[in-house]
């Protein structure tokens, strides 16, 4: 079997080297303006910093340019590709053919890969992006597994062929969604998506001859969140996903927290692991549960294993986690004082876990001291206040800086 590369989202540099950290092979990052998430801010110094750092490690970088680009746009876009063929970005991600044409015109060694906003669902439409000077194809979510098969066993030999297998699922088709741009002017396929699909909305009914009239539509509680769908989720199918011999396992979540990053990455980085030393002895639901612990909506297989599945509304529409929640990062370890970075409230008694990378299980332990990070004084807790906000505690185990501490709330 061949081990695939498995891929993370990095929405900034601190997030980029926690991926890595945590057993990323690679990163995908892109600049604020051309990408499909503007709210990421990176500029381009910063893109930069992250290349650099991940190629020191014999890690990956690669870019979305993957907007629909208008004729207006096109200087930008030009700009951008020669500054990533500049600063040796290893792949850049596009969609729209007159981008995939400008990146072979500027940047002829800049390797193409074939955004999921261009909706390849056969390997004619992958043949053709071939011919079109594309190194990797980024397979359409509404693919089931037995289409991506067909897929693989079609495809030229030295076409790569990436997937995603955990994170949000758009309710556009394949990414390319109106909704946001009708009811808030945003566009999504320009990178400034509203999110309208995760809103809470209410229906009514119009009696024709009482016009005026209007009757509220409720199916149940949580009715009104029709168009919000679960988060992908393939930790079971895994080692089907690696018997078809799929070249990149992706992770979606640009705009998640460290702490999500850390716990998603670290799972399918043991999970892929453990199945490549000992396949017959996989068993998912060990996996499973580490990556219900972190804020998430509900957990779907989307179409892979049934094109007629049906459950992956979320209803509900919420996005939280009732158990745990993100302790703080690790700035600097020491036997009796680590200073810790907090994202939320920590008292003496807290029971913490520690994600340790390449390891599935946590340590746990308890808060038995805390102490203020500029005084030094003890102290009972710390609220979260200003950003950055630190506090010095007692980790019983040795840690490394930007490891994860994961706070159990009951």
């Amino acid at each position: 079997m061949k081990k695939p590369e498995l891929l993370a989202p990095a929405g900034s540099f601190e997030k980029a080297k926690v991926a890595f950290e945590y057993g990323a092979d690679s990163v995908y990052c892109g600049t604020s303006k051309l990408s499909l998430r503007s709210r990421v801010e990176i500029d381009d110094t910063e893109l930069e910093k992250i290349i650099k750092y991940a190629h020191s490690i014999n890690k990956k970088v690669y870019v979305p340019l993957n907007i629909y680009a208008r004729d207006y746009m096109y200087d930008e876009v030009k700009e951008q590709i020669k500054m990533l063929d500049r600063i040796k970005a290893d792949g850049v991600i596009v969609s729209d053919g007159g981008v995939v044409d400008a990146v072979k015109e500027l940047a002829p060694d800049l390797p193409i890969h074939i955004s999921t906003q261009a909706n390849t669902v056969s390997y004619h439409t992958s043949k053709f992006w071939y011919n079109n000077g594309a190194k990797r194809i980024i397979l359409a979510r509404e693919l089931n597994k037995e289409e991506i098969k067909e897929i693989m066993k079609n495809k030229p030999e030295d076409l790569e062929i990436e997937m995603f297998i955990h994170g949000a699922i758009c309710y556009g088709y394949s990414g390319r969604c109106h909704l946001s741009d009708f009811l808030a002017g945003r566009c999504a396929n320009l990178g400034d998506c509203a999110q309208s699909c995760r809103w809470a909305y209410n229906l009514y009914l119009e009696e024709k001859n009482n016009p005026g009239l209007m009757m509220p539509v409720e199916q149940d509680e949580y009715g009104t969140y029709i168009l919000s769908s679960k988060d992908m989720c393939l930790i079971k199918e895994l080692p089907e996903v690696i018997q078809m011999g799929v070249d990149s396992l992706k992770i979606e979540g640009r705009l998640k927290t460290e702490y999500y990053l850390a716990t998603i990455i670290n799972t399918y980085r043991a999970a892929i692991d453990d199945y490549m030393n000992d396949p017959e002895n996989y068993n998912y639901t060990k996996y499973l549960d580490e990556l219900e612990k972190t804020k998430t909506r509900g957990l779907t297989t989307f179409y892979f294993n049934d094109k007629n599945n049906r459950d992956f509304q979320e209803y509900e529409g919420k996005q939280y986690n009732p158990n745990f929640e993100f302790g703080g990062k690790v700035q600097e370890f020491n036997k009796e004082k680590s200073i810790i970075e907090i994202k939320n409230r920590l008292q003496i008694g807290d029971k913490l876990e520690l994600l340790i990378p390449d390891k599935i299980e946590p340590y746990k332990f308890i808060i038995d001291k805390l102490w203020d990070a500029e005084t030094d004084e003890p102290i009972e807790f710390v609220n979260p206040g200003k950003e950055g906000q630190k506090v010095k505690l007692h980790i019983p185990v040795e840690a490394k800086q930007n490891w994860i501490l994961r706070r159990q709330k009951n």
